[in-house]
C-alpha cells in the first residue's frame, strides 16, 4: 500500500487540494485510492503520534488506524492532506528557522504505516509573504510567532534538508507556491497517483480564483479543442494571468513590525537564490513551472 501525506505549508492551500482530489474521487475509487479527509484521521493520529513518540506502530496498530480512517477495503493508495501535520503555526519559526521540528515528523508520520510505502509533498512559499499569512493564523502576535529570530535570516534550504533527512529515501516533492497556478494540475496528479490522460475536474480551481468568472470563461475558450503540452499549456496560463489576473488575488499588503519594502526584497531575494540548490538536493523531487 502507498501512503501519501500532503503536508502543507502554513499558507499554501486553503483546503484546494483536498475539494480538487474529492472532485476526481470517481477515478480514485476505481483505481483503489483513497482520500481521507482531515476530520477522519486528524485525532486518530494525534494520538497515535504522541503513543509512538517517533517510534514505529505495530502491524496491530497499523490495522486499527486502517480500520479508523478508510472506508474501502485493500486501497492501492491512501492519501492524507492537511497543513495540521506540521503542528500549531507557533512553531513555524525557531531558533533553527523555518520549520525546525519539520523532519522529525515526516519521520514520525511514515512510522505510523511503517509496513506501507510512505511519500511526501509539500509545497514552500516565500518567507516575505508566508510569515504575514502564518502571523494571521498565529492571532496576530508577531513578536511571539518570531521569538526574536531575524527574518532575514529565514531560508528555506535547511528546512528541505531537513525534510530529505526525516524521509529517510522515501519520496519526497517539493514545489513553490508561487508556481501553483501554472502546476496545479501537475501537483493535483503528483499527490492523487492519477496520470496525465485521465481527466482531472477541478483542475482550474487555482486559475479560477486567481481569473475570476469572466476571465476563467476566456481561458477556457482558448483551451477549447487544442491539444497542448505540459509547455504550451502553461504558457497560456501564464498569458491570461499577466492579462487578466484580478488584482486583488496577486498583491499582498505586507505591515510587519520592522519590516520595509527593502526587508521583503532582501528575504525574496534570497528564497529565489535558494531554489536552484533546493532543485538540486538528493532525495528531493523539485517541480519545476
Amino acid at each position: 500500500m502507498q501512503v501519501a501525506y500532503h503536508i502543507g505549508v502554513h499558507g499554501t492551500d486553503g483546503d484546494r487540494m483536498l475539494k480538487t482530489l474529492l472532485n476526481n474521487r470517481g477515478w480514485l475509487l476505481t483505481n483503489r485510492t483513497e482520500v481521507v479527509t482531515p476530520n477522519r484521521h486528524r485525532g486518530v493520529f494525534e494520538e497515535a503520534l504522541a503513543a509512538l513518540n517517533g517510534g514505529a506502530a505495530t502491524p496491530e496498530m497499523e490495522d486499527i488506524m486502517l480500520d479508523a480512517v478508510l472506508d474501502s477495503d485493500d486501497p492501492r493508495r491512501v492519501i492524507f492532506t492537511s497543513a495540521s501535520f506540521l503542528g500549531v503555526p507557533a512553531r513555524a519559526v525557531g531558533p533553527e528557522g523555518l520549520y525546525p521540528q519539520i523532519g522529525a515528523r515526516i519521520a514520525a508520520l511514515a512510522n505510523l504505516f511503517p509496513s506501507a510505502t510512505a511519500e511526501f509533498l509539500v509545497a514552500i512559499r516565500n518567507p516575505a509573504t508566508l510569515i504575514p499569512d502564518v502571523v494571521a493564523l498565529h492571532g496576530g502576535d508577531y513578536g511571539s510567532l518570531m521569538g526574536g529570530v531575524d527574518p532575514l535570516t529565514l531560508t528555506w534550504l535547511p528546512t528541505v534538508q531537513r525534510m530529505a533527512a526525516g524521509a529517510q529515501g522515501r519520496r519526497l516533492v517539493v514545489w513553490c507556491h508561487e508556481d501553483v497556478p501554472l502546476i496545479w494540475p501537475d501537483v493535483v496528479r503528483l499527490v492523487g497517483g492519477i496520470p496525465d490522460d485521465a481527466p482531472l475536474p477541478g483542475g482550474l480551481l487555482y486559475l479560477h480564483e486567481i481569473l475570476g468568472d469572466q476571465g476563467l470563461r476566456e481561458l477556457r475558450a482558448a483551451l477549447a479543442g487544442r491539444n497542448l503540452s505540459v509547455g504550451e499549456r502553461r504558457d497560456l496560463y501564464s498569458d491570461h494571468l499577466q492579462r487578466n489576473a484580478l488584482p486583488e488575488m496577486v498583491e499582498q499588503e505586507i505591515t510587519l513590525p520592522g519590516w520595509t519594502q527593502e526587508t521583503v526584497d532582501q528575504i525574496s531575494a534570497r528564497y529565489y537564490d535558494d531554489l536552484a540548490q533546493i532543485a538540486a538536493l538528493s532525495g528531493v523531487e523539485f517541480v519545476v513551472a
